[in-house]
């Protein structure tokens, strides 16, 4: 579960492909997400989508009427995510951060990592969490999807057990919920994932 990772350059992907062709692009609202949004009457606010990517999650946020900002390690990505969302009329704050030295010091009512967490390693999570913990606003939620230990296979990014979220997570969140669910993307069939609703102490 825990065997070292190969990951992409996250900063020469995003020059080299189209993010049509890339696994974890979904063009819609991630539909956990969207559930998750109505089922805590969550319809406004300050949202950071972490780690955005092609920024289909932002823009539809934003499209929702939520105030969104949208970082990503890669230039790249953030600049072709900005073409996007400029041509759409909308309102998103693009960012070029690193989650493991971040420079972004606002808080938000909610964050939504859909795929950044899960391709740390052991040793860089606890990084990951004390600024995830700056973040997210007191009884702000933290919306997070990643590879489930259902997902056959040691390739591409790290499993995780709904224990194992628990026990990472715990110290500064309440956990709502963690249920068992798939990552909508381009393959076939589509990868097992957990989603899980935290709330901040």
């Amino acid at each position: 579960m825990n065997k070292p990772r190969q990951f992409p350059d996250w900063k020469q992907i995003y020059q080299d492909r189209e993010v049509e062709t890339m696994p974890w692009f979904n063009p819609d609202l991630d539909a956990d997400l969207e559930r998750a949004l109505t089922d805590l009457n969550l319809n406004a606010g300050t949202v950071l989508d972490l780690g955005t990517g092609p920024g289909t999650q932002a823009i539809a946020l934003a499209e929702r009427g939520f105030s969104v900002t949208a970082s990503d390690i890669s230039e790249a990505a953030i600049a072709r995510a900005e073409g996007i969302g400029k041509e759409q009329g909308l309102d998103v704050t693009w960012k070029q951060d690193d989650i493991l030295n971040s420079t972004l010091n606002q808080q938000f009512d909610f964050v939504f990592d859909r795929g950044c967490f899960h391709v740390f390693s052991p040793e860089q999570r606890q990084n990951y969490l004390r600024t995830l913990n700056n973040l997210v606003k007191p009884k702000g939620y933290f919306f997070l999807k990643c590879f489930s230990h259902l997902q056959p296979g040691e390739e591409g990014p790290y499993r995780f057990t709904p224990e194992e979220i628990r026990d990472i997570f715990t110290p500064h969140f309440n956990i709502h919920s963690i249920k068992e669910t798939v990552y909508q993307g381009t393959l076939d069939p589509l990868p097992q994932a957990l989603f899980s609703v935290l709330e901040k102490h």
